[in-house]
């Protein structure tokens, strides 16, 4: 797949909506359109990747660190995930779907019984735009 032709690289340059919550120089994170869970989010470079072989390994680390704001931010009170799953699918035997790294944030419940196979079959997308509000506002208190 060439960049030109890779949803994420649109999302990234603005030429396709997307529910952003987080930017900086390295990555970019919006709202799963399909989410698993509410607040379920994905962090992407904002250089293309098509996978881990040839992601810049300093990419690699700016996605983590993300990841891990996000991650933080769903656990504070205003979401209330008693934990996170951190999921990063590389290749199409690793259930990824397009093409461009990417890490899945997924706030999860203590108790929720959410399995991912199952969880990506009744995906529902709720409210993304409040969402997405509430997700940018709790990330930039955390300042």
């Amino acid at each position: 797949m060439t960049r030109d032709a890779c949803v994420f690289c649109d999302i990234v340059a603005e030429r396709s909506p997307g529910h952003l919550i987080y930017a900086d120089d390295d990555v970019v994170a919006f709202l799963d359109r399909a989410p698993i869970t509410r607040g379920h989010t994905l962090v992407v470079p904002r250089t293309h990747s098509s996978g881990l072989s040839d992601l810049d390994p300093s990419l690699g680390s700016a996605l983590l660190s993300a990841a891990q704001r996000i991650a933080n931010a769903l656990k504070a009170p205003e979401f209330g995930a008693d934990g996170v799953n951190l999921a990063l699918n590389d290749g199409r035997a690793a259930m990824q779907t397009v093409f461009h790294t990417h890490v899945h944030v997924v706030p999860r419940q203590s108790g929720d019984k959410l399995t991912f196979a199952k969880g990506f079959l009744t995906r529902r997308p709720g409210d993304l735009e409040s969402t997405a509000r509430q997700l940018r506002t709790t990330i930039a208190a955390q300042k």
